[in-house]
């Protein structure tokens, strides 16, 4: 978290911790988080906002029911697939629903927002 190894999570997912390593961008971000999240059905998690726009949001789908799964950042609504990323700034509101009948398991990794300056993605503090 924070752009700093949580050597507990590593211990419990030693091999996505393995893979992270390998690509220093996807865990140097100290405004982000990485982590898995599981909703199960009938959840809906309300309109909200992420705390800065400095980052975008990568979620990619491990287990996605085919219907029932979506995502609203702005005004433009989405689905998950299996094996694939979308990604989007969370800065917007964003809300979700899981209206399917099983769950739905994404990996959740947090970037800098490309238009950040080396200097910039240094010199921010973690929130």
């Amino acid at each position: 978290q924070q752009g700093r190894k949580n050597e507990k999570a590593c211990n419990a997912a030693p091999k996505t911790c393995a893979l992270l390593e390998r690509f220093p961008e996807s865990t140097g971000c100290r405004r982000g988080q990485i982590k898995y999240s599981i909703m199960h059905p009938g959840t809906h998690v309300w309109p909200h906002t992420g705390p800065t726009n400095c980052r975008l949001r990568m979620h990619l789908g491990l287990v996605v029911p085919k219907k029932g799964c979506r995502i609203r950042c702005a005004n433009e609504t989405r689905s998950w697939d299996e094996g694939k990323v979308l990604i989007f700034d969370d800065s917007f509101e964003h809300e979700v629903w899981q209206d399917a009948d099983s769950y739905r398991l994404i990996f959740i990794v947090d970037v800098w927002h490309p238009e950040l300056t080396m200097h910039q993605r240094r010199t921010l503090p973690a929130i």
